[in-house]
């Protein structure tokens, strides 16, 4: 597939793993879905890892802070969504019922950005690209290809999302109301949301990054392999194969295998 060169406005644009091993993270995610990675200083004592694969940026990494890990706050994957204006957008958060940790702020050389908590505590950022322009590469094998929203209020949720991305929530092809439902931005697919009984009651509500896998079973068994442990082992679906596992420092990610 070519570079993604822009991504529109409320689609999902950045991958970053917030981790308390930043070497080991390298190792295991270059070993387990062939990424590069190359460092580069964040400020004193940081380094912000580039994932790449096969040249093209796919996520990045960073060492979590000393009171990010006090506050008992675990390593995780966050998603990035796309936004043309972050001031904006961190105003129309708030009045739709989110929590921004901080306000928008610039990132020197790569773009705007906010971290914000949905209403029911799900975390996420926005991103309005600056000279960095986000993933270069999508849904292919070792790079995001979709993601969830677990969470306790589906409807909730849609309430909040919709106005502030303009996204769609719609029911699958079943229009079971329990079911899962589908994310649309423009009319593209861009996620879902599980039903909310899929959500254990000691998980915190949460956005899941799915990483496309040639063959989830092989993938799984090797990150186990490598140190990281399966929460869902792989199970079909309708649509291919999917797995949860988390990576050796604890951060969670799935794996997904298309049917063809």
């Amino acid at each position: 597939m070519p570079n993604i060169d822009k991504h529109p406005a409320g689609n999902f644009v950045w991958l970053e793993l917030s981790t308390t091993d930043q070497t080991a993270a390298k190792q295991f995610y270059s070993s387990l879905l062939g990424w590069q990675s190359e460092d580069s200083p964040m400020g004193p004592d940081m380094m912000y890892t580039m994932f790449r694969l096969n040249g093209r940026d796919a996520a990045g990494a960073y060492t979590m802070k000393a009171e990010d890990r006090q506050l008992g706050i675990p390593p995780n994957w966050l998603l990035y969504i796309a936004v043309d204006n972050a001031d904006a957008t961190v105003a129309g958060a708030i009045e739709h019922g989110g929590n921004p940790m901080s306000p928008a702020f610039d990132v020197p050389n790569v773009g705007r950005m906010a971290v914000i908590q949905d209403p029911a505590g799900a975390v996420f950022a926005i991103f309005q690209p600056g000279s960095h322009k986000g993933m270069r590469v999508v849904a292919e094998p070792g790079a995001l290809c979709w993601v969830d929203l677990q969470t306790p209020d589906r409807d909730r949720a849609a309430r909040f999302y919709a106005p502030v991305f303009g996204w769609e929530f719609t029911l699958g092809r079943d229009k079971d109301p329990n079911g899962y439902l589908h994310i649309k931005n423009h009319g593209e697919f861009i996620g879902g949301v599980p039903p909310s009984r899929s959500l254990p009651p000691s998980v915190p509500p949460h956005w899941m990054a799915y990483i496309q896998s040639a063959d989830c079973a092989a993938q799984t068994a090797k990150a186990e392999q490598l140190g990281a442990r399966v929460l869902v082992p792989t199970m079909s679906i309708e649509q291919g194969d999917f797995s949860v596992v988390a990576d050796p420092q604890g951060a969670v990610f799935a794996l997904y295998s298309p049917k063809h």
